[in-house]
């Protein structure tokens, strides 16, 4: 199991800035192969043109850790009001308001340990499987017509000087845009700390929710999860590095990234050998391959919503 040991030098290694996406130009109207999360991207962009972010993270980290240290989270409910903004030029891209419920009940049910494969959750990890204890309720969707075959990851959707539709109320609601996102890109997300103008999720509209254009095998709803996971501040399981760290305590140290549903047990050759959690939603597994988050996550989740986190507001 990884320790959390958190120095100013590390936080500035973990966020420093590599390159940078552009926008992609194609109609990737085929689905992505493998599961495509441009976050840790996006994030080192967002480095790159904002330094003074590093040192907003880097005061989260530090918040986070000494919650998690001292033990002092606020034993509550968060109820997150959803905003959904649907960017389309095809049919299949205007998703219906069922398919869009469809993502917010998956939301809910994962958050809340209300998922059917919960209890398929093996016995090694049955002690830190979590019920993270977060509720999501649909209030609004905006939808707008546009001649965009894809948006990239440069958050021109979140835009509407660039065609696409400014965030609503985003410090106390979480938004989410669907559109054609492309280059094999199935979702992207933003962690606390940075803009209000560009923040919350974007979801490729082929694999938002579970129903309409929901495309196997990232059709039961888990790149929402996966994304929302991030906008409340975890990381991929393998560190997004070679035996990196998610900087949570019960998850095992993974290799690397995992594709589609690997049989259990998988084995990490990193220090320890020890089983891979590639069930966790934080990895890249096919849909039907993720299905739990760790009680060291939920903790690390509900420090966000704590009084004097980064989204506070939300409220605990």
């Amino acid at each position: 199991m990884k320790r959390i040991f958190i120095t100013a030098f590390t936080a500035l290694v973990l966020f420093s800035c590599q390159n940078e996406q552009t926008e992609s130009s194609d109609s990737a109207a085929t689905a992505a192969a493998h599961r495509g999360c441009a976050t840790q991207e996006v994030l080192e962009a967002q480095l790159k043109e904002d330094p003074t972010l590093a040192i907003r993270m880097n005061e989260i980290e530090a918040f986070t850790n000494n919650r998690l240290l001292t033990n002092r989270l606020v034993n509550g409910k968060v109820e997150i009001p959803v905003v959904v903004n649907v960017l389309y030029k095809t049919a299949a891209e205007n998703i219906s308001d069922a398919q869009i419920q469809s993502q917010i009940d998956v939301l809910n049910a994962d958050f809340n340990a209300l998922n059917s494969d919960y209890n398929s959750v093996p016995a090694l990890f049955s002690g830190v499987k979590a019920n993270v204890g977060i509720t999501f309720v649909l209030e609004k969707i905006n939808r707008k017509s546009t001649t965009k075959t894809s948006w990239g990851t440069r958050d021109a959707m979140k835009k509407t000087k660039q065609g696409g539709l400014d965030p609503t109320s985003p410090t106390t609601k979480l938004n989410l845009w669907a559109c054609t996102i492309g280059g094999g890109i199935l979702g992207y997300a933003q962690f606390p700390g940075g803009s209000s103008a560009t923040d919350g999720v974007v979801i490729d509209s082929k694999y938002f929710g579970v129903s309409g254009s929901a495309n196997y095998p990232y059709n039961l709803g888990r790149t929402g999860t996966h994304e929302v996971g991030h906008w409340m501040n975890l990381r991929h399981i393998w560190g997004d590095a070679s035996c990196g760290s998610d900087l949570v305590s019960d998850t095992p140290t993974h290799n690397t990234a995992n594709y589609g549903v690997p049989a259990y047990p998988h084995y990490s050759t990193c220090t320890g050998t020890p089983v891979e959690m590639t069930m966790n939603y934080m990895d890249y597994t096919d849909d039907r391959g993720m299905y739990m988050f760790s009680l060291g996550q939920k903790s690390r989740m509900a420090a966000i919503f704590a009084s004097g986190g980064p989204r506070a507001a939300f409220g605990i």
